[in-house]
């Protein structure tokens, strides 16, 4: 899987909204700092402050700016500046043999997800499951996407309150996102290739008997039967505190794991959180479940 190059200080990096609507001008100009604070120069799509109810403007106002940064071979990366929903509307109309052409650095999370797996499928080429440009860009998250989009190292490590759910160690490339849209899009031809794959999953708002049944969706597509390895982030947001019936997480992806017989580990800095890694979608990585440890290899 291609690589695109790395964004260097003074890189062109295009600001799009392929799913939910920006709030106003105020988180434009918060993403224009976050691009410039990064050392880049940001371009602002051209409907990136529309709104059509919950989606970014139309389908074809979202399509139009992100192919336009596709196609313009001055642009070096793509931020998308939320998630929300959207992006699998738009996915029929994406101009793939462009971004197979002239890889771009795209990085984003949540709805993004749709993105990032129609990318590597359709495109062949690595993406970054990391924080949208409006989003809160702390030290921690910072420094995590200088090294996957800058400097090209290992832009992971030991997760601090990881959680060892099976023990082993695995090899394999980096696939997931956002399990909501995984589920989604499992049976579609945008479905990402999960054999020999590390698989690395975060959810928001969704108690834990849905965070059940959409793992339940993918075992039983057969599609994880060579999976290598899962990564589990952050389920925020889920259930209710009052709520005594549910069952405990932690079950849930231990038996997910005990089901595909393999390494595993929760807890990991994944998803709707504010100090997050950047991943690199397609890049090689190392996932050591009993050191609580994912390590992005050359990419």
């Amino acid at each position: 899987m291609r690589s695109p190059p790395a964004l260097g200080p003074g890189a062109r990096v295009a600001l799009v909204a392929p799913s939910g609507p920006l709030r106003g001008p105020h988180e434009l100009s918060a993403s224009i700092a976050h691009a410039t604070e990064m050392g880049w120069e940001a371009i602002s799509g051209t409907h990136v402050l529309q709104r059509d109810g919950y989606l970014a403007g139309t389908d074809a106002e979202r399509l139009a700016d992100l192919n336009v940064a596709i196609r313009d071979d001055r642009i070096d990366g793509i931020w998308c500046v939320r998630g929300g929903y959207g992006a699998m509307r738009i996915l029929d109309g994406i101009d793939y043999d462009a971004m197979r052409r002239h890889p771009k650095t795209l990085i984003g999370y949540s709805d993004i997800t749709a993105l990032h797996a129609a990318f590597s499928t359709r495109a062949d080429v690595v993406t970054f499951h990391g924080p949208t440009a409006r989003g809160a860009l702390t030290e921690f998250s910072r420094n995590s996407l200088e090294r996957a989009t800058i400097a090209r190292a290992d832009s992971c490590g030991v997760a601090a309150e990881g959680r060892t759910v099976r023990r082993g160690v695995a090899r394999g490339r980096l696939v997931g996102g956002n399990l909501a849209l995984l589920a989604a899009l499992a049976g579609t031809p945008f479905a990402p290739d999960y054999r020999d794959a590390i698989l690395v999953l975060e959810d928001v708002g969704e108690p834990t008997y849905r965070i059940d049944r959409m793992l339940r969706q993918l075992v039983l597509s057969g599609k994880l039967a060579e999976l290598a390895g899962i990564a589990f982030g952050q389920f925020t947001e889920g259930n209710d505190v009052e709520e005594n019936d549910s069952r405990g997480l932690d079950d849930i992806l231990r038996e997910t794991a005990e089901l595909l017989s393999v390494p595993a580990v929760a807890g990991v800095p994944l998803g709707h959180i504010d100090h997050q890694w950047t991943v690199p979608l397609g890049a090689p990585a190392e996932l050591d479940a009993d050191g609580c440890a994912l390590r992005v290899l050359a990419h």
